[in-house]
């Protein structure tokens, strides 16, 4: 046996150990870090709860992708579009939906997908929690007979309207300042606000929302998603859109 031979066996040998050694490790699946979101004046909300504590009605990985990849890239296309237009870094959000029709053209579509998914993505993390579910109580349960036709037949309404939505979309209840409510779906990235309505809160039905837990088995989601409404939350919200204080 030639040198060159026995050292290229030894090789060999010392190669597939450390193969096995690899393949026998346990894995550890890493997620790159999402990129920096350009600095402005616009900003993801921090939510009041980890991925995880959805669960397992939302999972930790659907959480975190949506939060840091899809809402991040809305605020960093604001905050983009922000650095050469003044209109855009000087007014609110709610301002810059509300006003959509004023915009010049070539800004009005980078407001209503990005603008539009920054203010239903802040909204949507605020109306969910850990340890949420049941129903609402007080004036905000009496507006939801009054106007909805009960709980139950306003749950099975919305999701029905859910369930309606063609692809990417959303479903939400509107509040008036009078606390009138009603159920209003909207496609992609529209938010009534648009249309000088108040959101008081709203399910999201784009894929990315629940796809690596319920496949295309939106109604299962749909149906899922009310052990995590917080309504002491969104009865906050109900109590400020009377008051003429709800933003986004």
């Amino acid at each position: 046996m030639t040198e060159f031979t026995a050292l290229s066996r030894r090789g060999a040998l010392r190669l597939g150990a450390a193969v096995l050694t690899i393949a026998a490790a346990p894995k550890v699946w890493a997620q790159a870090a999402a990129p920096a979101a350009p600095t402005g004046p616009f900003s993801l909300p921090k939510r009041s709860y980890e991925a995880n504590a959805l669960e397992p009605h939302i999972d930790a990985q659907t959480m975190d992708i949506h939060y840091n990849r899809h809402h991040a890239a809305y605020v960093a296309a604001l905050n983009n579009a922000a650095k050469d237009n003044g209109v855009i870094a000087k007014a609110s959000l709610a301002d810059l939906l509300a006003d959509l029709g004023q915009l010049p053209d070539n800004l009005r579509t980078v407001v209503r997908n990005n603008g539009g998914g920054h203010a239903n993505h802040s909204m949507f993390w605020e109306v969910m929690g850990p340890g949420a579910g049941g129903a609402p109580g007080g004036d905000l349960a009496a507006a939801i007979t009054r106007d909805l036709g009960g709980f139950d037949k306003f749950k099975a309404d919305f999701e029905a309207a859910g369930l309606r939505v063609f692809g990417s979309g959303w479903v939400f209840v509107t509040v008036d300042r009078g606390g009138r409510l009603a159920v209003l779906p909207r496609p992609n990235q529209d938010s009534p606000l648009m249309e000088k309505q108040l959101v008081l809160f709203g399910n999201d039905v784009w894929e990315h929302a629940y796809y690596l837990k319920y496949q295309n088995r939106r109604a299962d989601y749909l149906k899922s998603w009310w052990n995590v409404v917080d309504w002491s939350k969104i009865g906050a919200r109900y109590a400020a859109a009377k008051a003429g204080t709800l933003a986004i």
